[in-house]
């Protein structure tokens, strides 16, 4: 479906060479430095895709912090650019969101990164015990249920709302849309690991469509994603459009999401995924991301048609 030709936007081969040491130094040393500067901070872990087996994608990736502080925190997440092939995301919590560990546990989130997250920085042992107490019992089956029903409830909110209501869709009711059937994926997902983030989102579901006894679900999830009805030489019209719509978002006004520090991140991974033996991978953050960006430029703007009509 997808034709790639010769055009990249990202040329890997040539990138700096990252390995998992830089990256896990770079995390020590960042949490060190805000340890220092910010006497608030009461713990610090990693967490994300550097834990896991395949920490790049398409020579890229990112470092996920979570810092946990004794007084409430204003910006809940930023992004630190570091080089064009990684960058820091920075999560922001006050401590009394850790309190209730059996909320931790059935958060479906939350309570998945925990139990695998690697401790940085945790002087007065809070991590350590909110950790362990998380941890205990986390494979219990209700647990697992309540996490799976919190995902398939906002897809099941989402649905009703639309069923109930007739619009002339724009990016917010495609977004809704692409929003509704994510929470249902991962509420598969959650059965059997942790919910699926958007680059290898694709690329994972299968497996926990598998794992949950259904396969045939990743098949009926790319049929509501378009993907049969795609022709050829798609791709090549599109890539350049989705860069034009994410780099004109003004920077002020772009979600972390969103930030300009992870537009090779992106790019790398649709080039990758897309010119994989699975091209269909590539799908859905290259919908997510668009859907998103086109939301914020006006109505009769260039970028906002191109992302509509797509």
């Amino acid at each position: 479906m997808f034709d790639f030709g010769s055009r990249g936007f990202v040329n890997v081969e040539t990138s700096m060479r990252i390995t998992r040491e830089m990256m896990l130094k770079v995390a020590s040393d960042t949490v060190a430095r805000q340890s220092r500067a910010s006497r608030g901070l009461l713990a610090a872990y990693l967490c994300g895709s550097l834990l896991e087996e395949d920490y790049l994608l398409g020579g890229t990736g990112d470092i996920d912090l979570v810092y946990i502080y004794t007084a409430p925190v204003e910006a809940p997440r930023e992004i630190i650019s570091l080089t064009d092939e990684v960058h820091l995301d920075i999560a922001h919590y006050y401590q009394g969101d850790f309190r209730d560990t059996r909320s931790l546990r059935e958060h479906a989130w939350l309570g998945p990164a925990l139990i695998t997250c690697r401790i940085l920085y945790d002087p007065q042992h809070f991590m350590d015990f909110t950790q362990a107490s998380v941890r205990g019992q986390f494979d219990r089956s209700d647990h697992i249920y309540k996490r799976a029903s919190q995902q398939l409830d906002q897809a099941r909110s989402i649905w009703l709302h639309y069923q109930t209501s007739r619009v002339h869709p724009g990016p917010e009711d495609v977004l809704a849309y692409l929003q509704a059937l994510g929470y249902a994926a991962n509420a598969v997902a959650s059965i059997s690991g942790k919910p699926l983030t958007d680059r290898r989102f694709l690329l994972q579901f299968p497996g926990r469509a598998e794992a949950f006894g259904k396969p045939g679900l990743h098949a009926g999830l790319l049929g509501l994603l378009g993907y049969p009805n795609l022709p050829e030489g798609t791709w090549s019209e599109w890539l350049p459009q989705w860069r034009s719509a994410y780099q004109a978002i003004p920077a002020a006004q772009a979600s972390p999401r969103l930030h300009p520090a992870r537009l090779a991140y992106y790019l790398s991974a649709f080039t990758s995924l897309g010119a994989g033996p699975q091209p269909e991978t590539a799908l859905w953050p290259l919908l997510r991301t668009w859907t998103m960006a086109a939301g914020y430029h006006p109505p009769d703007s260039r970028e906002r048609r191109a992302g509509h009509q797509a």
